[in-house]
């Protein structure tokens, strides 16, 4: 048992980071990660996922024009988490991001269980972003007379629940061909990008950054001049239930601060750029999520949009604005395509610290001789969310992502607590204010946007109060997040534990 939490102490953190065969290039300055930030957290979240955490959707309640409770909400438990996060950023400058941290302040197996939820957020995420993008991509096409055949942009799981689209589709030896094309082809070319270096990465993230903000800007102020404030009644539909809902949700769109820690080791200045990065990133991106929900839902009713996975241009073309929403649509693309170059990015250095622990084979701690980047784990990390985005389902991966990032967030939380306890002393560039406090705000927002919170009533057949639970996620997202952990314990025990670097030599 003594095993299962053995820690990585700082120090040797540090160390391994500096090994030469493991260096990768500081190159990376704190505008460059706000961009990091805002290129993961502006994207499919705000220019697709924020029409269903408005209107609802088949399973799930919607928050209507209240969505922006639920971003002020998201925010607020983002920001607590941010913060903690800022700390240990500063502290362990290194790639792992929440798995790192973990490793050196709740052991080993607590550290595998983040890296194996990290997959969830990072390469799942990416699958979702993947499918959005094609979405936009789609319509941008069709908007300049270009039309894809459907079976070659519509996923499995929505082929098969259309009457009719299975037997219309092309057949090869009796088998449907049915393929999302756009989305695997974006992943396997900003997956060469990510190989080729850091540097020109970082530089094509920021031009789509400045680009997709104009753009973001563009909807807010053209749209708020068709703003209806009947359109706002009722404020609150779904009450609670949907604000939580929303909130949990929009949540996918939050998680760039994270990935933006996963780039100190190719930060010039981790100690002092990493929390201006993390920080500075949220604060923007909160501003302009109010502003865009306030003005989606003043612009149309909202269940003229209910179903659409491109809100922001559908609300302009039912207002018969096609020309708006073709911009909005040139938006979303490049806005999706910044979340799928940071999120791959993210994906590869966990991956990438995970195997120089020893926890994954080592070969996906090799970096290119000539790029000096994790180049194996970067290209199975492609073909692996290429292949699923080529048949996936976009609503499946944004539960699962949030629910894997909520769960990371609380055991980076929990790790501030832990080392101000057993390491006060060491110096800090950055500390979180007001521990425990923050980290413990921090947590229960997480709980509430994972689970929701009860409410008690009478019970209907009269015996005393029953009790219901406002929020959270649905409890099939519960069910695939333990089965994804219990293939991940299988792996660990069966390679990880007896592989690891920490691990006694016999």
């Amino acid at each position: 048992m003594s095993s299962l939490f053995r820690k990585k102490s700082l120090d040797l953190i540090l160390a391994d980071a500096e090994e030469p065969e493991h260096q990768m290039r500081r190159t990376l300055g704190p505008i460059q990660l706000i961009a990091l930030g805002i290129g993961a957290i502006v994207g499919a979240g705000i220019f697709a996922v924020i029409g269903s955490a408005a209107a609802g959707g088949g399973h799930h309640d919607g928050a209507g024009p209240a969505l922006v409770i639920s971003i002020i909400i998201t925010a607020i438990g983002c920001g607590f988490c941010a913060l903690c996060y800022a700390e240990f950023a500063s502290l362990v400058p290194i790639s792992g991001s929440a798995y790192t941290y973990s490793y050196a302040t709740l052991g080993e197996f607590v550290a595998w269980i983040i890296g194996w939820d990290l997959i969830i957020e990072y390469a799942m995420g990416n699958v979702a972003v993947a499918v959005s993008w094609s979405g936009y991509f789609v319509e941008l096409l069709k908007g300049l007379g270009l039309v894809i055949p459907p079976w070659l942009t519509t996923d499995l799981a929505t082929a098969l629940k259309t009457p009719g689209f299975m037997d219309a589709a092309p057949h090869l030896a009796g088998i449907p061909i049915v393929l999302n094309v756009p989305a695997a082809a974006i992943t396997l070319l900003l997956t060469w990008l990510l190989v080729i270096g850091i540097k020109e990465s970082a530089n094509f993230n920021t031009g789509m950054v400045i680009l997709k903000l104009v753009i973001l800007v563009f909807f807010i102020a053209v749209g708020a001049l068709y703003v209806k404030p009947a359109n706002w009644h009722p404020f609150s539909p779904n009450g609670w239930s949907g604000i939580g809902t929303g909130a949990a949700l929009i949540f996918f769109a939050y998680i760039g601060f994270d990935a933006v820690s996963t780039a100190a080791e190719e930060c010039r200045n981790p100690q002092k750029d990493m929390p201006i990065g993390m920080i500075g990133s949220l604060a923007i991106c909160t501003v302009l999520y109010i502003a865009t929900s306030l003005v989606l839902t003043g612009m149309v009713p909202l269940d003229k949009i209910r179903g659409s996975s491109e809100p922001l241009a559908a609300a302009f073309s039912l207002l018969g604005m096609n020309w708006a929403a073709g911009i909005v649509a040139f938006g979303a693309v490049i806005a999706t395509t910044a979340v799928l170059l940071v999120f791959q990015y993210g994906q590869a250095r966990i991956f990438f610290s995970m195997a120089r622990d020893g926890l994954l084979p080592q070969s996906f701690a090799k970096i290119h001789p000539k790029y000096k980047t994790p180049h194996v784990t970067t290209i199975w990390i492609g073909i692996g969310v290429a292949t699923l985005s080529a048949f996936a389902n976009l609503d499946v991966f944004v539960e699962l992502t949030n629910i894997g990032t909520l769960f990371a967030f609380v055991l980076v939380c929990i790790g501030i607590m832990v080392l101000r306890r057993t390491d006060p002393h060491r110096k800090r560039a950055f500390r979180t204010p007001l521990v425990p406090l923050v980290p413990i705000l921090g947590i229960l927002v997480c709980l509430y946007l994972m689970a929701g919170f009860p409410t008690f009533h009478a019970s209907s057949s009269g015996l005393g109060f029953g009790m219901t639970l406002l929020g959270g996620l649905p409890g099939r997202t519960w069910i695939r997040f333990g089965v994804w952990l219990v293939i991940g314990l299988v792996f660990y025990f069966l390679y990880g534990f007896r592989k690891s670097r920490l691990a006694p030599k016999s």
